[in-house]
């Protein structure tokens, strides 16, 4: 079930995971904000950094096929051939590069949501214990 405006995010990046299980988040999505418990903040942070880890890892296997590209012979069509090889795989790594660079900051974020959202449940439970 998808739940909110971070439930379509979710979708949108991991796809339809009504098979697989929930997606997290609740509210009403009104005003661009929306609502989610310290669990489903983890678990849609565990989705991030699963997401992570892939990008982290195509972008060595680019980086290996960057070394690997080599003219497969001496004439000028050859070498044509690998310079535009790598050149696209160049362009290829930075859209990798600035993918990982937006997740981890993104990560981030969620944390630092998860860590003040914590951190408010704790100082209402201790306001409602104090009276």
């Amino acid at each position: 079930m998808i739940i909110g405006e971070a439930g379509r995010a979710a979708q949108t990046v991991f796809g339809d995971v009504s098979a697989g299980g929930p997606v997290y988040g609740g509210g009403s999505g009104g005003g661009g904000t929306f609502e989610m418990e310290p669990a489903e903040l983890e678990a849609v942070i565990g989705l991030w950094e699963d997401q992570l880890t892939k990008i982290t890892a195509d972008g060595r296997k680019i980086v290996d096929i960057v070394a690997a590209l080599k003219a497969p012979g001496k004439d000028p069509a050859s070498s044509g051939y690998a310079t535009t090889g790598g050149d696209s795989l160049r362009a290829l790594q930075e859209q990798n590069d600035s993918m990982r660079q937006y997740v981890q900051g993104y990560v981030a974020k969620l944390k630092a949501a998860k860590d003040k959202t914590v951190a408010t449940d704790q100082a209402n439970a201790e306001l409602g214990q104090a009276r």
